[in-house]
Formats: C-alpha cells, structure tokens, sequence
C-alpha cells in the first residue's frame, strides 16, 4: 500500500493517450494554457511548415477542457444534491466515473468518534458489512479519518497481492473480488476529516495520474459541501429529539382503560407546524386525554417557523396539563383558558385541540373541541365520529366558546383522538380523509380491533400518503380502550 503526502514524490503510473478519458494529454488541469505556436513558428520559419506541433498542442488543449467540463458536471450535480445521503452517493458516483472505478465504499466521522454507517456503490450489505470487519490498523477508511497523519491518497495496484495491506482485506479483496483500490480524504481546514472513500477497480489497475488529479480536485469541491450537510443534518438530529423531548416519555396505565398513541412526526424543515398528545392521570381517577397542533407564526406561516412553533407546542401542553389538574371534568373551561393563555402569550399563533375527559369505571365520556378532526369511537359493529360542535381554532376568534359532548361508550369500544396530519394522509381532502380513516378503523379485523397498539399500527399502514411527496404535516394518534 502506498501513502502520499504534499511532499512526498507521486508514484509513476503510465503515460496517458491523447484524447484518454479522463486526462488531458499531459496537462493537469490547473497548468495555465500552453502559447500556441504562429505559422511562424514552424520548424522552418515558413507559414507551410509542419503542422504536428501545433496539433499536438491543440489536442492537449482539447484534452484539457474535456477534463474541466467532466469536473464542472460532477461538481454541478453535487450541488443539486439534497440531503446527506444524497451528498454521499453523488460522491461515490461521480469519483468513481472520474477515476474509471467499478465500485466504492464511503464513511462519515461522527462528532463523537468512530463511524457511521458505510454507504456503498457496486457494494451490497453483506459486502458492506465484510469490509466492516476489517480491523481499524489494517482499514484504509481509518487511515483516511485519522487526524494525526493522514495521508492525501492511498493507493494499491492489487489488494490481493499487496504485501502492505493487512491479511484480512487481502482475504476479502479475494473474496469480493476486489482489484485495485484508490482512497481520498473529505477533510477541511476548519473541520478536520469529514468522510472517507475509497474506489476499487475489478482487476489489478491504477487510476493515471490525471484520473488522481480530478478525483482530488472533486473531493476538495465535495468536503465543504458535505461539511454543511453534515452539520445541518446533526441540527435537525438534535432538534427533532428535543421536540420528541416535549411530549410523553410513557402513557399511564389506568384500571379499565388501554392507551397507545403513534407520532410520525415531519421535517422541521418541511412541517409549518407541530403537534402534540398527552394522557393525564387526574387525582380523582379520570383521565384527560387530549390531541392538539401549533400553527407556525400565525396563519398563512411556512416551514421556517416550524422550529417556534414546536417550542410553542410544549408550553401549551404543559399548561394544558395545569389546567386538566384543576377543572379536567369541564373540557369547555380547560379550552377557554388555554385559549386566553394563548391569546396572552402567543398572539401570533392559533392552535387546534380536542380534549376529553375519560371516567374508565362508567366508560363516559365528556369532550369538547375547537377546529379539530372529530374523533372517531369504534365499536363492536363499526365505527362512528362523535361529532363536536363546530368551532373555530384557539386563537382566531375574539372570544372561543362551543359545548361539550358527553356520551357512554360501551366495553370493547376504542376512542381514537387524531390530528389533521393523519386525515390529509388518509386522502384527497381533509373530509376524505376523515371517512377513509373511520372506514379503516371499522373494517379492520376483530384481533386488531381489540388491540389499541394494534389498530394503531394498522390504522398508519392502510392509510398511505395520495401522493410521494414529503410529508408536510405530523401524523399523530391517540387510541383508549375501555375494557
């Protein structure tokens, strides 16, 4: 194995054609234009003398801005890429149609140490998952991430056949059939090493000298790039756990009751607002149950106000919490004052909500809503919407007010409590969705219907996204079986 450094004399490899893929005649594509000989440069001094020299020349030329438009293009689609994923196998791609390979693998460094997981090109899992067990002094990969040392390229003619490569890549190398291999460092100066790939070729072979070069002006193009991926997935990452941090760790678990709730929720980068669910043992024994989304910034907000907006959503269910504490058996009162604080606190957002206040013992329910889904009861012989007054959401009326609804549900009938997120995915319109959901929920099997985790689970899977597009909106759902 041989290990390059700035100082370091490059490794011979044979002269490139004229014309060769990838090369430009012998001109590295930083070397300034060559002048261009006149007619009165020829050999003889005459206009008509040999024309071979200025050809060669203006092959090289040629070749040159063959290599300089092959570097724009691959540079260009790793621009378009969105995502870290993305990134990472436009990476993979365009090194190895710079450096002729067939195959690839390629590693990130996580901010902690060690390594994420390997993406591969040409590679399949169980492929991906041998050459994880190469040890770290003999990976190439590891050497690649180090931050003391690291060399500028690695490069071997023959895994097989290289006494510098350590006895188990040369096993595998044999295994996964396996020929030449070059590797390059995503690294910045502010950064430090990012990623890691390396590029295999099917048989004994070396990318020319030419091949190298473009590879390593990419990857220095590429680190940047990926440095900000990277950095802005590790953002979303964090933000995403602290939001899951607002909502219930657990459900409670009551005599006579059963309780499952799902969240999906969507990008922050994507959603315009935030949902939330909780389940509140009361001292009395009761229990609220309630569902509820946060708008952005007011009407109209878009996906940047996202982030708020989840913000937003833990204050209010913690003071929806306070308040189920202190009246929970009037749903109507816990609403109107969550839509004071609201209106106090948060002038710029509004918010939907259902609220429903669960007697497990009696099985009665009492609930009131403001702008929200009806919920959904499912029963013995199919399923029904408990049809709330319609009202607008909190924060969008001078003064909100609507009735509660009370009613018995009987032993075996499940409560479902859902979002807006969730009848939008279900279908075309929010009032399709709506029925496609209550549908779903009465058509599915009895064992499942029995089974709040279940029908959870069931209810998510039967209703698909219409359309492939990200989800913009958190799916969530609240189950409550009487037993």
């Amino acid at each position: 194995m041989t290990k390059s450094h700035a100082s370091a004399a490059q490794p011979s490899t044979p002269p490139a054609e004229p014309g060769e893929t990838g090369c430009a005649g012998g001109l590295t594509v930083l070397d300034p234009p060559p002048d261009l000989p006149g007619p009165t440069d020829a050999p003889d001094g005459g206009a008509d003398g040999p024309a071979a020299p200025s050809t060669t020349v203006q092959d090289r030329l040629a070749g040159r801005l063959s290599d300089i438009t092959s570097l724009y293009e691959h540079t260009e689609r790793l621009a378009r890429a969105r995502g870290t994923t993305a990134t990472l196998d436009a990476v993979l791609a365009s090194g190895a149609a710079l450096l002729g390979a067939d195959r690839g693998v390629l590693v990130t460094l996580l901010p902690g140490g060690g390594t994420g997981q390997p993406v591969g090109l040409g590679l399949d899992r169980a492929s991906l998952g041998a050459l994880e067990t190469v040890p770290t002094e003999q990976s190439l990969l590891a050497r690649l991430l180090s931050e003391h040392d690291r060399p500028e390229q690695l490069h071997s003619a023959d895994l097989a056949d290289d006494p510098a490569v350590g006895a188990r890549l040369r096993e595998l190398a044999v295994h996964l059939g396996l020929g030449g291999a070059y590797g390059l460092p995503l690294a910045t100066v502010e950064d430090g090493p990012l990623a890691a790939a390396v590029w295999f070729y099917d048989r004994p072979a070396q990318p020319t000298d030419c091949q190298r070069e473009l590879a390593r002006h990419y990857c220095e193009i590429a680190a940047p790039l990926l440095a900000k991926q990277l950095e802005a997935e590790r953002t979303l990452r964090t933000t995403e756990a602290l939001r899951r941090g607002l909502l219930p760790d657990h459900l409670p678990q009551t005599p006579g009751l059963r309780l499952a709730a799902r969240l999906v929720p969507a990008g922050l980068d994507r959603s315009s607002g935030s949902d939330w669910y909780d389940a509140i043992p009361l001292p009395d024994g009761t229990v609220g149950l309630t569902v509820g989304s946060v708008s952005g910034d007011g009407p109209g907000a878009g996906p940047g106000s996202a982030p708020g907006a989840a913000a937003a959503m833990g204050r209010i269910r913690a003071a929806l919490r306070a308040y189920a504490v202190l009246e929970g058996e009037d749903p109507v009162s816990v609403l109107g004052d969550l839509e004071l604080l609201l209106k106090t606190t948060e002038p710029t957002r509004t918010a939907t909500a259902v609220y429903a206040w669960i007697e497990p013992e009696d099985r009665r329910i009492t609930l009131a809503g403001a702008g929200h889904c009806p919920p959904v009861l499912v029963g013995r012989h199919g399923a029904e919407f408990v049809e709330t007054s319609l009202s607008a959401p909190l924060g969008m009326l001078a003064c909100w007010e609507a009735p509660g609804v009370e009613l018995t549900a009987g032993r075996g009938d499940t409560l479902l409590l859902y979002t807006e997120g969730l009848a939008r995915r279900c279908g075309p319109t929010l009032h399709a969705g709506q029925a496609n959901l209550r549908r779903a929920a009465a058509d599915a099997p009895r064992d499942v219907r029995i089974d709040p985790e279940r029908l959870c689970a069931h209810l998510l899977a039967v209703c698909p996204a219409p359309d492939a597009s990200p989800a913009t909106d958190d799916l969530m759902l609240l189950a409550a079986r009487f037993e």
